[in-house]
């Protein structure tokens, strides 16, 4: 498996962050493989993949590009710089740092990323980050802007989640399972980032950072010793906007809406989160969550200036007891130097 060594400084400076350009990248990952993680992303494919194939048929040259950034194993350098982390940027911000890259640099990335020589055609093609940075201002505007404020927040949740673990049980309750089977915290300083068998790598005292997209995509970047990144699949997802199963009994026990609500507090969200996964309105929201704090169902907490909501005991064994009795019992780059990323 590849792990990395995590120095105090990398931890104590460590923080999750929101990247426009992480989020279309996963979502030209998922455009790329044709293929959805569960039913709101193969809603989204359905709208949006033959606009995409349109587009590359249009443009021969961009579709050879995307195949061979992809790569099998690795990611061409240039589709996925680090996030810097320093305050929220645009996408319009984000994308100069792919335009950016020396095209000379391009063809070297695209080799490791194929493992091996890349097509004739792109070794003449000229500026392929100009060109790359193209395909993401498409991916951007046609798939990912029209839905982004609905992203942002389901972002932001996890953010939210994550960053009260973190107060509660320190890094290891935060990162434990942060993608499961790739990222988990082994202890001693020690981050699982991918199942593969990469040599261990050292984090001192750069800026280490984690951030969430909504599609199931991940891959980690590096900017020298200067900063690391982990991209995740974030655990609110774009999942069917009907979010999770309501069982028959709790939604005739509480009302539709009211377990509706309910059922989202396994982590902890604000009321506006709440909102933004659920549909339903402000005040809504508000008086479903009064009934359940005075019935001992969900607590009330703080994480900043962040007022979070999540089960009580009560809560989780009510919910699991109804769940279990809908589905049956609940289970439990390789070159020296500069930047590298990987699946």
């Amino acid at each position: 498996m590849g792990w990395w060594q995590l120095g105090t400084d990398s931890l104590a400076r460590g923080r999750f962050a929101l990247s426009p350009l992480a989020e279309t990248v996963a979502s030209l990952k998922t455009l790329h493989a044709a293929a959805g993680a569960h039913p709101g992303e193969r809603a989204w494919l359905a709208a949006h993949l033959p606009a995409y194939r349109d587009r590359l048929a249009a443009e021969p040259l961009d579709a050879l590009l995307v195949r061979a950034a992809l790569g099998r194993t690795w990611n061409a350098d240039f589709l996925t710089p680090t996030p810097l982390g320093e305050g929220e940027r645009t996408f319009e911000e984000e994308v100069e740092a792919v335009r950016d890259v020396e095209p000379a640099d391009s063809v070297p990335q695209l080799e490791v990323a194929v493992g091996g020589p890349v097509p004739d055609a792109l070794r003449s093609a000229g500026d392929l980050p100009h060109r790359m940075a193209g395909v993401l201002e498409w991916v951007w505007r046609e798939t990912v802007l029209p839905d982004w404020p609905r992203r942002r927040r389901i972002l932001e949740a996890d953010v939210t989640a994550r960053t009260a673990r973190l107060g509660q049980g320190g890094w290891a309750a935060a990162l434990d399972e942060l993608s499961p089977g790739r990222v988990r915290w082994l202890g001693d300083g020690r981050l699982q980032v991918n199942p593969r068998a990469y040599p261990p790598r050292w984090i001192g005292g750069g800026r280490l950072l984690f951030v969430p997209v909504t599609p199931a995509q991940g891959w980690v970047s590096w900017e020298g010793t200067e900063r690391s990144a982990i991209v995740y699949a974030c655990s609110g997802a774009l999942a069917d906007t009907a979010g999770p199963g309501v069982p028959e009994a709790l939604g005739a026990l509480l009302g539709g809406a009211r377990a509706g609500v309910l059922v989202r507090l396994e982590a902890p969200k604000t009321t506006s989160q709440l909102v933004a996964l659920t549909g339903q309105g402000l005040g809504s929201v508000g008086r479903h969550l009064k009934v359940l704090l005075d019935a001992g169902l969900v607590r009330r907490g703080r994480a900043g200036r962040s007022v979070l909501y999540e089960w009580t005991e009560a809560g989780a064994v009510l919910v699991r007891a109804q769940e279990g009795t809908r589905d049956g019992p609940r289970p439990g780059a390789r070159r020296g130097g500069g930047r590298h990323t990987t699946p």
